[in-house]
């Protein structure tokens, strides 16, 4: 679960040229803990911004999360596309802003959707990928800055990049409907999967040769199987 700083609240330390994302190696550690077991607890230092909540992006909101759906007006809200009965999404206003900001706060903060509690547009910074259209986020990635306790965990993050790239220009590897689309959910697929390319690029560069790239994919859509059996 995703916890945001409230206007008002204590904030992680400012970086001297941006805003302090926390050490790399623990942030990619929570991350992970997060999507492999749904039981992750990490920080986002917002402060101020307001960018995911006024980029023009619907919020999925589970049927099992009723204090939530309680509190948002049933004419807000739509069948999830491609989901089962009972997911829904909320959508925006016509300035792209979602409608329970209200005074530039959420209205409904303690009881946000999860997908709300779950957003950490630090994945961007982490995997770089790109921020399309979504100017206030794309801001706020600009100015993250990670620290490293170490190279490893630097490069780390230069083959979490790279499997971000692999996802994104090796679509065709990989079957139809098999990769997400949007950036965010690349990014997020491009943790999930980080260990297994990392493994791949050690044993290329173990034995020597570089490993071909249908042989990644095919180890990468093992994990993405994987993953979605457990998660059943």
């Amino acid at each position: 679960m995703v916890k945001r700083h409230e206007p008002g609240e204590e904030k992680s330390p400012i970086a001297p040229k941006g805003v302090a994302a926390g050490e790399f190696a623990r942030w990619l550690d929570g991350t992970e803990a997060q999507l492999h077991s749904s039981n992750g607890a990490t920080e986002v230092s917002c402060g101020s911004c307001r960018g995911c909540c006024r980029s023009s992006m619907f919020v999925h909101i589970g049927p099992e999360e009723k204090r939530t759906l309680d509190k948002i007006p049933r004419g807000l809200l739509f069948p999830a596309p491609g989901l089962p009965k009972g997911h829904v999404v909320m959508g925006y206003d016509d300035e792209g802003r979602c409608p329970m900001l209200i005074e530039d706060k959420c209205s409904i903060y303690e009881d946000r959707p999860q997908a709300c509690r779950d957003y950490d547009c630090r994945v961007f910074a982490a995997t770089g990928i790109n921020v399309d259209g979504q100017q206030e986020i794309a801001q706020r990635v600009r100015e993250w800055v990670f620290r490293y306790e170490g190279d490893g965990a630097r490069r780390d993050q230069e083959i979490l990049k790279e499997a971000a790239a692999f996802l994104a220009e090796n679509r065709d590897l990989f079957p139809a409907g098999s990769l997400p689309s949007y950036p965010v959910q690349v990014a997020v697929m491009a943790v999930r999967v980080f260990r297994v390319f990392a493994e791949m690029k050690g044993k290329g560069a173990r034995e020597g040769f570089a490993i071909p790239d249908a042989a990644v994919a095919s180890a990468i859509l093992a994990e993405i199987r994987d993953a979605q059996v457990g998660g059943e």
